[in-house]
């Protein structure tokens, strides 16, 4: 945002909308999703409209100032410098909107009710904006409009609008994001919805950053000493949607205020702090029944009291609850495995820093949470894993549960595989080696679940309808020498699985019911 001073509540309230669109871009791309991603985008353009409506009254107001004070050189001077930067800002702007109308027509443009059509599409817009070059051409355009702004204001320097991740101070410290130029920060792996969202927030700073330099220019010629004929109370939150269980965060304050009254404000009746004549509102702002879009309005009461006067100045402010993005991260998030240690990590990237979360389940256990790493150990075939943070419930999120696959048996003698069907030639293996391996997935998945043992086996060598000899094993590996002295072609040696175990994450055994596991060797 500009440079050499306090961020403005419009700058945070974009920066919000920015981390908002980062968020939504890590998960996978569904209905949902895009649908948040049209709703930021109109919302982003309302607030260039509104902003630029109020650009034009600002070069009124200082037209209107150069005309009361005489037309002065230097003030006339002022007046030409707002119109050239309205000129300027026009221009970008222009080719902003050009671009967003490239996305939309090169992804099949609007169908008959004026939708879009391809808001999944991401090849074309990372083609059009990496692969083509319109990316580092777009981030010359804004960063040159930023230097031209602070060459046309003379008092402070304006940041650059496009940066790379590494000089963007959300992304400097994210390893994965940290080594992207803008091109690939902002368009790599975009569906067309994010790309237009993502266009129309550059779009808003532009606006944001006119502003300012207005401003400075009107107050160059005293434009910006308006002159009160009411009192009404005002509001600058950071951002109108927030989260729930985030941090509602704004500034209320009296549009015309004397620096020898403090007043007093209340939020809901609740007197909060004053710092001149600013009060800090802070809240936390709760959930409820969301909308289809996921978004619920709520509103509080500001009050302002000023010592001396008959009534107290009073407003109904109104704000939007954005459900909160919930993302499970997990090697298997589809399902759960039964009695089993399912790591997962619950991430809300919207809540930041205030993200402290707790959780509780319906058919399961929970282990842990802290960080939103946490265990949920099913019980039931099915799970509800409710996550709240500081207190504010925040969402639920459903699992089916799988039972844990059986695991096959596996025979090898001197590191080999033995075939059933081949056999072996007389006197047959001298020692032989039993595992039972669990299934590949579920290996994978849950490797701290998946340590199988064979406990107790039975080996016969048998000869027609009768044993010759048996033998109850209760190692993984046994020697056969005995057999072998006894062994003749046509004898076959069977092999009877008794018990295997399980050693689960808790390090406790368990006995699995593998069932009845025979594997027979023919000597031939």
């Amino acid at each position: 945002m500009s440079g050499g001073g306090k961020e403005t509540p419009r700058a945070k309230m974009i920066g919000m909308m920015y981390l908002v669109l980062t968020a939504l871009l890590a998960l996978q791309v569904s209905n949902s999703v895009l649908e948040k991603f049209i709703f930021i985008n109109l919302v982003l353009e309302r607030s260039v409209v509104e902003s630029t409506t109020k650009n034009i009254k600002t070069i009124a107001r200082i037209k209107d100032a150069v005309d009361e004070a005489g037309d002065r050189e230097a003030d006339v001077a002022v007046l030409t410098r707002a119109n050239e930067v309205r000129e300027a800002t026009s221009k970008v702007v222009e080719q902003l909107r050009k671009y967003k109308e490239e996305v939309i027509m090169m992804t099949g443009g609007r169908d008959e009710n004026g939708n879009f059509v391809g808001v999944k599409n991401e090849d074309e817009v990372a083609n059009y904006f990496i692969n083509q070059g319109e990316g580092e051409k777009l981030k010359e355009m804004l960063n040159n409009y930023a230097v031209y702004l602070g060459a046309e204001t003379g008092d402070k320097e304006y940041p650059a609008i496009a940066l790379d991740a590494w000089d963007n101070p959300i992304f400097a410290n994210d390893p994965n994001q940290n080594k992207k130029d803008f091109s690939h920060l902002t368009f790599q792996s975009t569906p067309m919805a994010a790309g237009l969202a993502s266009i129309s927030q550059l779009e808003a700073e532009v606006i944001n950053y006119e502003s300012d330099a207005l401003e400075d220019l009107a107050r160059q010629v005293g434009a910006a000493d308006i002159k009160f004929d009411e009192i009404v109370v005002m509001v600058r939150p950071e951002s109108k949607v927030v989260a729930a269980g985030a941090k509602y965060r704004a500034e209320m304050f009296i549009a015309a205020s004397s620096s020898g009254h403090k007043p007093e404000m209340y939020v809901n009746d609740k007197l909060i702090s004053v710092d001149g004549s600013f009060g800090k509102v802070e809240f936390t702002a709760t959930g409820g029944t969301y909308d289809e879009h996921g978004f619920l309005k709520r509103s509080y009461i500001g009050k302002i009291v000023i010592p001396g006067t008959d009534s107290p100045f009073i407003s109904k402010i109104e704000y939007i609850v954005a459900k909160p993005v919930i993302q499970v991260q997990s090697a298997s998030v589809q399902a759960l495995y039964l009695n089993c240690g399912n790591e997962l990590q619950i991430n809300v990237p919207a809540l930041g820093a205030d993200y402290k979360p707790t959780f509780t389940a319906k058919g399961a256990d929970i282990l842990g949470g802290e960080g939103g790493a946490v265990t949920v150990v099913p019980k039931a075939a099915n799970v509800e894993l409710n996550i709240s943070s500081s207190g504010n419930y925040l969402g639920t999120e459903k699992f089916k549960v799988r039972r844990i696959p059986k695991p096959t048996i596996e025979v090898k003698s001197r590191g080999k595989a033995i075939s059933e069907k081949k056999g072996m030639p007389a006197p047959g293996p001298r020692s032989l080696d039993i595992k039972a391996v669990p299934d590949p997935s579920f290996g994978q998945f849950l490797p701290k679940d998946a340590r199988y043992r064979v406990a107790e086996w039975e080996i016969t060598l048998a000869r027609g309808s009768r044993p010759v000899s048996t033998k109850r094993v209760t190692s993984e590996k046994v020697n056969l020498n005995e057999f072998a002295s006894k062994a003749r072609p046509g004898d076959r040696i069977v092999i009877e699985v008794k018990k295997v175990q399980r050693l689960n994450f808790r390090n406790k055994v368990e006995t699995v019911n593998v069932g009845i596991v025979i594997k027979t060797i023919p000597l031939h």
